[in-house]
Order: structure tokens, then C-alpha cells, then sequence
């Protein structure tokens, strides 16, 4: 397919699929004989992985790297596995972090709806534990 269709397909402007290409984000673009980039199917699906690294904190740098290994085939497997591996213990240690912070809004609340339904107006510090320990300044 051509730049515009992948364009409407992923929902990307050309622009953006001309930038992903010069910073070297778009493995293997093959060009017809008067030089237009030709995609298949296979970028559809890399966009969507692109897009889904980005999301979970991947660096358009560390994605270049990545792009990098994919480029070379089947010799970089190994290393390739490795990569995702760590960004995936990253990701996973923001989930948990997440999961932290949504259990005390959650706990926040859970007390103010106690407080409606008493009447109360008043606010107090969350339980200690489930804080975070203070920095020292």
C-alpha cells in the first residue's frame, strides 16, 4: 500500500509516517521503481506496536534501538526478547505503583463517602501505611 493509505488505515498523517520513517522507526519500507515507499500489512501492525511501547514509557530512543534489532532479522532474537524482558519489569513496576496509588484514592473515597453519609465535612491525613515514606528535606 502507499504512504496515504497507510495514513487512513493507521490513522496517521503522512507527516507522521514520514517522521516515524526518518527517525528510523520503520523497519524494511520497500519503494517501488520511482521511489515511493511501498507498506504492507506488517507496518499496519507495527504502528499499533509503536504506539503501545510509547504508551507504557518506552523512549523514542530506546524504540530506535529496538527498531534497530528488528532491522537486522533473525540474529538479533535473542537480544530482542532481552530488551522487551526489561522495558516489560519496568512497565510492570509502574502497574504496581499505579495499583498503589489508585488503592488509596480509592480508600480517600470510600472515607468521604462514610463522611457524606454522617454529615461530616472535615478532612484527615490518610492512614500512615498507605503513604509513601517522606523525603527529608
Amino acid at each position: 500500500m502507499k504512504i496515504g493509505e497507510l495514513a487512513h488505515r493507521s490513522g496517521r498523517s503522512i507527516h507522521t509516517l514520514r517522521y516515524y520513517e526518518a527517525q528510523k522507526l520503520m523497519p524494511n519500507v520497500a519503494r517501488d521503481a520511482a521511489g515511493r515507499r511501498i507498506y504492507s500489512e506488517r507496518h499496519l501492525d507495527w504502528l499499533d506496536f509503536l504506539a503501545r511501547l510509547r504508551r507504557s514509557g518506552m523512549s523514542v530512543a530506546e524504540m530506535q534501538d529496538y527498531t534497530a534489532l528488528v532491522s537486522r532479522g533473525d540474529v538479533t532474537l535473542a537480544r530482542r526478547r532481552d530488551f522487551l524482558r526489561m522495558h516489560r519489569n519496568r512497565v510492570q513496576a509502574a502497574v504496581e505503583d499505579l495499583q498503589s496509588s489508585l488503592a488509596l484514592i480509592d480508600e480517600k473515597i470510600a472515607l468521604y463517602a462514610k463522611w457524606v453519609a454522617q454529615g461530616r465535612s472535615d478532612d484527615v491525613t490518610p492512614r500512615a501505611s498507605s503513604r509513601r515514606p517522606r523525603r527529608s528535606a
